[in-house]
């Protein structure tokens, strides 16, 4: 694999790096060596994850819904990749949660989290 032109400020999503490693052949083609061990165990990994379901078009529907809740590019990242499901997760993903969003906030960001996984039915844990 080979950067043509490298750019450190972009971050990936799981499904970018899924999707790339996907389509990258060479790994499949060589003898197994470490990058092709490498390769094949993250994606391996990846297919595990929620982005295994994840699409570019749930990915422009879920930064779209999520523009109005003021969260950084990182924390929007995080969301995508892991996915949450309670709110006790979003916490510890979004720094200082607790004062930068409204429980109805909070609710609808797993609404959107839930939206893009597939799952439309937020259910919430018994206490």
């Amino acid at each position: 694999m080979k950067v043509i032109k490298g750019n450190w400020n972009t971050l990936l999503s799981n499904y970018e790096v899924l999707d790339i490693l996907r389509n990258t052949k060479s790994y499949k083609k060589q003898k197994p060596n470490q990058l092709a061990t490498i390769t094949y165990q993250t994606i391996k990994y990846l297919e595990n994850m929620p982005c295994k379901t994840q699409n570019p078009e749930k990915i422009k529907e879920f930064l779209k819904a999520m523009e109005p809740i003021k969260l950084t590019k990182a924390e929007k990242l995080a969301l995508l990749n892991l996915c949450p499901t309670r709110p006790i997760e979003i916490q510890l993903l979004v720094e200082e949660s607790e004062e930068r969003l409204s429980e109805e906030e909070v609710e609808t960001v797993l609404q959107i989290v839930a939206n893009v996984r597939g799952d439309y039915e937020y259910k919430e844990e018994e206490t």
